[in-house]
């Protein structure tokens, strides 16, 4: 069996989530003993062997809806966010003189990848909707990568996920160089999946009493709150943007 926490997995975060995990399989009564790092997050998502992961929205809706199970979205109590939901988070150097997204539409625009909700949908849904583009966007690999690309002048501007952003600014000293010059909509969380044919609503169940025995401690570290059920359809409701240039 498969058990992976892929997205915010950083060296700060990694006992929280060991703890967790350890939770989640004692009430589950089978599973790995310890999470699979590194790798491709995709020969987790696509196993059949899968019993725990967390996606993306917008890898669900493109590619994953109707080859795993939905078990629910962790809810991460961001601001200005409904639960189960979060939004991304435009950035800027500092000492830049400009305020909004709009003003960046020609600038260079980091994002961690194209299917990612947060790091290239939201920012460009955002756009569409405001009457502009980001003309000049470039890939990073990953938000902290782009934040970074952005505090280092690689490039002017970038969207995060509003919670990696927390992170970043709990851990990262290079955040302390960048504001933030915008958010986007709320939409549903990341979502936590499993594999097609097991039961969502027992892995929902073990799933939040795990996290509800969390301590607090861990609960403050993962931003980590509770569990909610959001459908599909939410999910995959989001229009899909265009992809970027090649």
């Amino acid at each position: 069996m498969i058990a992976s926490l892929p997205m915010y997995d950083r060296p700060e975060t990694q006992g929280a989530n060991d703890r967790l995990w350890s939770a989640i399989r004692a009430n589950l009564g089978e599973g790995p003993d310890s999470l699979i790092r590194g790798g491709d997050p995709w020969d987790h998502w696509q196993s059949p062997e899968l019993l725990f992961s967390q996606t993306c929205g917008y890898p669900y809706r493109a590619r994953l809806h109707g080859n795993v199970t939905l078990v629910g979205t962790p809810e991460y109590r961001l601001p200005d966010c409904p639960p189960g939901h979060y939004n991304s988070v435009f950035i800027a150097r500092s000492d830049d003189p400009r305020e909004t997204p709009v003003e960046f539409a020609d600038a260079t625009f980091a994002f961690n990848e194209a299917l990612s909700q947060s790091g290239w949908a939201a920012p460009q849904n955002y756009a569409r909707d405001a009457g502009f583009i980001f003309s000049n966007p470039v890939k990073s690999g990953g938000h902290a990568f782009s934040a970074r690309a952005v505090a280092e002048g690689r490039a002017d501007c970038a969207s995060l996920d509003a919670l990696s952003w927390r992170l970043l600014q709990r851990h990262d000293g290079f955040a302390d160089s960048l504001k933030e010059i915008g958010r986007t909509a709320p939409t549903p969380v990341l979502p936590y999946i499993t594999a097609l044919g097991r039961d969502p609503d027992r892995i929902f169940d073990c799933i939040s009493a795990a996290i509800d025995a969390l301590s607090e401690q861990d609960r403050e570290t993962l931003s980590l709150y509770g569990l909610v059920r959001i459908p599909a359809q939410n999910y995959l409701a989001i229009p899909n943007p265009l992809p970027p240039p090649a």
